[in-house]
């Protein structure tokens, strides 16, 4: 049976609830998803317009700030149509789309924590080799490295599944596209997928987790040595922000794979995707 997935429809089922309950939901979806893009807008103007934030940190936050505009985009406004219209159906090469950018983003931010992990470390511990460390052509490798690394890891998830046979349910029961939910709908024989995806989560996602967790207590052994507790507070202070930053990308995304592995998605469970995508890139503009 030849594979005949571009000429799929599939259905996003979103949120189950009362026509009230919709209406809210879209306010507040589109509330959030405004301010995320202002704010995200507005970081990247400053950054590029205040010669003094031309440092490695704020370099760092500028791509950020990118790949959260781009993240929040790839879904919010299909999602937004979604609940206003009740049409619920998505095309085979938008849900594609969908599912590239948003490997994409979620590669490339994780990645970028981790350069800023480092920049840190090197700020704190290593403050007299700093500027000759971190220096402009090893900020741009970094930032390189990020997106062809991500690039290359959501072209080949996006074509595999691509490749994927979808006979029967084309209900997908999330918000967007998301990798495993299209998974869960194959016929095809998925096992060497799920596998691949696990060892890329101790490759992609485990290992940076690690180095940034390492990095931080080093930076927090560090501070804790630092005699004047207006030295501690200082150096505590411009690594803050990241390190929560941290924690908000990656702990409700961990959860989120975790679950997903061993029950099957709810409705309420939803909303957990939906701080992670949608809540997370707009607080992480208040943090910084």
């Amino acid at each position: 049976m030849p594979n005949q997935s571009a000429q799929y429809e599939f259905h996003i089922l979103a949120f189950s609830t009362s026509p009230v309950g919709q209406l809210l939901i879209f306010v507040g979806g589109l509330l959030m998803y405004l301010m995320t893009i202002l704010g995200n807008v507005a970081i990247i103007i400053l950054v590029f317009t205040a010669p003094k934030l031309y440092t490695p940190m704020y370099f760092f936050l500028c791509n950020i700030s990118f790949l959260d505009l781009a993240s929040t985009t790839s879904f919010s406004p299909k999602l937004l149509i979604i609940i206003i219209t009740q049409d619920h159906k998505i095309s085979f090469y938008c849900c594609i789309t969908q599912l590239f950018l948003f490997v994409f983003c979620a590669v490339a931010e994780l990645l970028t924590l981790t350069s800023m992990a480092y920049d840190r470390y090197l700020a704190v511990c290593k403050p007299l080799q700093y500027y000759l460390i971190m220096n402009r052509t090893l900020c741009i490798s970094m930032i390189i490295f990020s997106l062809i690394t991500a690039a290359l890891n959501s072209l080949m998830h996006a074509i595999l599944t691509s490749l994927l046979f979808f006979c029967f349910s084309r209900d997908i029961n999330n918000f967007f596209c998301e990798l495993n939910s299209l998974i869960s709908l194959s016929t095809s024989d998925t096992k060497s997928r799920k596998l691949l995806i696990a060892f890329e989560d101790i490759i992609i996602a485990f290992i940076p987790f690690v180095l940034i967790i390492t990095s931080y207590v080093f930076i927090i052994s560090n501070i804790l040595n630092i005699r004047s507790t207006q030295g501690r507070l200082k150096a505590f202070s411009s690594c803050t922000s990241h390190l929560i930053t941290v924690v908000l990308f990656c702990g409700p995304s961990i959860f989120l794979y975790i679950k997903e592995e061993f029950e099957h998605v709810k409705d309420q469970d939803k909303l957990l995707p939906v701080l992670f995508l949608v809540v997370v890139p707009m607080l992480n503009r208040v943090l910084w």
